[in-house]
Parts: C-alpha cells; sequence; structure tokens
C-alpha cells in the first residue's frame, strides 16, 4: 500500500535528525523489545488517552511515550500531528506520559495536561505544551502556574483545574504510565509501540511504510 502521508521537507528532515538519534540511543541502552503478547497488558490500558477518531475496534494502535519538556518529542511533534491527519479514523493514536527524571518541569506539565483530560481539554492542552515549549522547556523553577494561565486560556474551570492537578488520582496516573514504560523497556523519548512491538525506523518512510504494512495486514 502507498504511504499518503504528506511530510513537508523541513519536518522530514528534523524528524529523519530525531530518528537517527533515537536509533542509536535505543541501540546502546534499550534491551530487547518486549513482545506483543508481553506488553500487552501494560502497553494500553482500558483508560489509556486516544486522541481522535480511534481505529475501529483499535485495529492498528500507534503508542507514544512522550515527555513533554523533551526537545525531540517537540521536534517530532509536527510529523505525528501529519501522521494523525492522514490515518485519521484507521490508526488508533495513544498518548502515554513518560516524564524524564532530568527535567524540572515534565512532571508538572504532565499533571498539568492529565488535570485538562478531565474536562475534556486533553488534546489542546498537549499541544499547547509543545506550541510554548521552548518558553519554559529547560527551566529549574517550576512553570504549574505558566500551565495555569493555558488552562484559563482554553476556558476550563479554574478551581476544579486545581483540584485535579494536586490530585492523588492525576499524580498516580502519570507514575503508572512511567512504570509501564519502564516495564515495556523504555529509557527515552519518544519512543514508539505500533501494534505492540517498539518501532526503531531510521526515516521517516521507514515510520509510514510501517503504518501502511500494519494497516495491509
Amino acid at each position: 500500500m502507498r504511504s499518503e502521508t504528506k511530510v513537508t521537507a523541513a519536518v522530514a528532515v528534523v524528524v529523519l535528525a530525531v530518528l537517527l538519534a533515537y536509533v542509536v540511543v535505543q541501540a546502546t541502552t534499550s534491551e530487547e523489545p518486549a513482545s506483543a503478547a508481553e506488553s500487552a497488558g501494560v502497553l494500553v490500558r482500558d483508560d489509556s488517552h486516544r486522541l481522535g477518531t480511534p481505529a475501529p475496534d483499535d485495529e492498528v494502535v500507534l503508542v507514544e511515550f512522550l515527555d513533554l519538556e523533551c526537545e525531540s518529542c517537540r521536534a517530532v511533534f509536527p510529523f505525528v500531528e501529519q501522521l494523525r491527519e492522514t490515518y485519521e479514523g484507521r490508526v488508533t493514536f495513544v498518548l502515554r506520559y513518560f516524564p524524564l527524571p532530568g527535567h524540572a518541569n515534565a512532571e508538572n506539565a504532565a499533571w498539568a495536561v492529565e488535570a485538562a483530560a478531565q474536562q475534556d481539554a486533553l488534546e489542546p492542552m498537549y499541544q499547547r505544551m509543545y506550541q510554548t515549549q521552548a518558553q519554559w522547556g529547560e527551566r529549574q523553577d517550576s512553570q504549574a502556574a505558566l500551565f495555569r494561565t493555558f488552562a484559563d486560556d482554553l476556558g476550563l474551570d479554574l478551581d476544579r483545574y486545581d483540584a485535579d492537578v494536586a490530585s492523588t488520582t492525576t499524580r498516580e496516573r502519570v507514575a503508572r504510565d512511567y512504570e509501564d514504560g519502564l516495564a515495556l523497556g523504555v529509557s527515552g523519548t519518544p519512543t514508539f509501540f505500533l501494534d505492540g512491538r517498539q518501532l526503531r525506523p531510521s526515516t521517516p518512510e521507514d515510520f509510514t511504510a510501517a503504518i501502511d504494512a500494519a494497516l495491509a495486514d
């Protein structure tokens, strides 16, 4: 099946650099990826966040473990958005949090997105984080107040948002995603799994070819 994805030259170059760096890092730090059967129980949980219109019966599922403060995740974000547009309704895109310990505001950002999700605003908050990452990323002081302004801009109930950001439920949800990632051998971000197996593409074309092959099965 011919890929329908149309990636701009600039995005393709950035994605290629990210994917090549990712392959090198994974080759030197990761254990062998879990089999589809071994990963099924923790890769996608019943309450995992699905972006956009899922595929019927989740026939083809692409999972991304991401860190909202990760520059590589931000670099690949436009490519993922293009994939979502191209494969809307045919591939289920799943977001899993994986805030890296070395990023001071990665957990704050994940808690903010999860709190927004409780008001059906996961996607706009997740997108806002990457759109503004240059403003707040790599800061050592808490950016929670800035993230609250994002919630206000999106028209969220701020009292509810504040309660959800601070709630044990929100923090346990983010921690569980992280622990699931560790169990699956995730060591860096972004890490992608397609139908239960970790993707190790070296080019954007490898990425889309893998999706097309899964759709053709």
